[in-house]
């Protein structure tokens, strides 16, 4: 069953990455692989990162409901992002190499998220509602910083802020999309290499630590491959709240088992389903009428919403 269903989501996503690609294809084939093949890569890059993000988020604070947007991530880069525009202005921003601002957002985050979230997710017993409030804390302040600064700079530079800020496909910078590839294969052929070790963390820091796992150690990896992978995504097309939530919940549903060698490929596969898929939709037959981010936050936010409420009648 497991094995069908990854196969099954292959088949759909091979489907759909082929109408994204020839649909109301016109002029050169040359120019058309080009531009749009870039972007598929992009699509599909960043629904794996996503989702494996937040699987891996998932397995070390040992909650189903929890991601990386929801505890702050995505707020935590809007905030560096406005700092370094009040603090060297659009232009000077604007002028910095991407691969530099990059560089330096992925380690600023893999900083703050063992700051932030280490010490929270390395205590022996989980809180739910304790870890939704601190997530919730964590946001709001993030997000009120962001207003403030938003509002300590010119009117004129917070164009740089707000096109950064929100999730964007239609755009992609070539020169970051190798190096989130690199990034983003590496961590997550890391994330692989430790799928048993995630299948032993799963089961709680009393029995990995019965099973000889050095839970905190581990932890703390895992922690610096969320942001890693969280970080690649959010450069590269900006925030997307409840994608990795959303395709998770669905892999689950799809393959009701807790292996990681079959959520993490599974997981990407619908990620990309929904990104590819939905993308060819609102290009090809809705004209861009609404953007992808805000349809899958939409879904995203009401499956939180339900996944929520079912966990309190349990």
């Amino acid at each position: 069953m497991r094995t069908k269903a990854i196969w099954i989501s292959a088949a759909l996503l091979l489907v759909c990455a082929v109408l994204f690609m020839t649909l109301e294809t016109r002029g050169s084939w040359e120019f058309v692989l080009w531009f749009r093949g870039r972007k598929l890569v992009a699509l599909l890059l960043v629904g794996a990162a996503i989702s494996t993000s937040t699987l891996l988020f998932q397995t070390i604070a040992r909650n189903n409901l929890l991601t990386p947007s929801i505890m702050g991530f995505d707020a935590l880069y809007t905030l560096i992002l406005t700092l370094s525009v009040f603090f060297l202005g659009s232009v000077g921003f604007n002028q910095l190499p991407p691969e530099v601002v990059f560089l330096v957002t992925v380690v600023v985050l893999i900083a703050a998220a063992l700051a932030l979230f280490g010490t929270l997710l390395g205590q022996h017993r989980a809180d739910l509602m304790r870890m939704v409030l601190t997530g919730i804390i964590f946001g709001v302040l993030f997000r009120s910083l962001t207003a403030f600064g938003v509002r300590m700079i010119d009117p004129n530079e917070f164009v740089t802020i707000q096109v950064k800020s929100y999730a964007r496909f239609n755009y992609i910078d070539v020169n970051l999309l190798w190096m989130s590839l690199v990034l983003s294969v590496a961590a997550m052929a890391w994330c692989w290499h430790l799928r048993r070790r995630l299948d032993v963390l799963a089961l709680g820091f009393d029995i990995a630590t019965s099973l000889g796992e050095a839970v905190s150690k581990r932890q703390t990896q895992i922690l610096i491959l969320i942001a890693l992978l969280v970080a690649v995504s959010t450069a590269l097309v900006g925030p997307v709240a409840f994608l990795g939530l959303l395709v998770v919940s669905l892999a689950r549903l799809v393959a009701p088992n807790e292996r990681h060698a079959t959520l993490i490929p599974l997981a990407a596969l619908i990620a990309g389903i929904v990104l590819v898929g939905g993308q060819t939709l609102l290009e090809r037959v809705f004209d861009l009428a609404t953007p992808l981010s805000v349809v899958v936050d939409f879904v995203g936010g009401f499956v939180f919403l339900v996944l929520l409420l079912r966990k309190a009648r349990t």
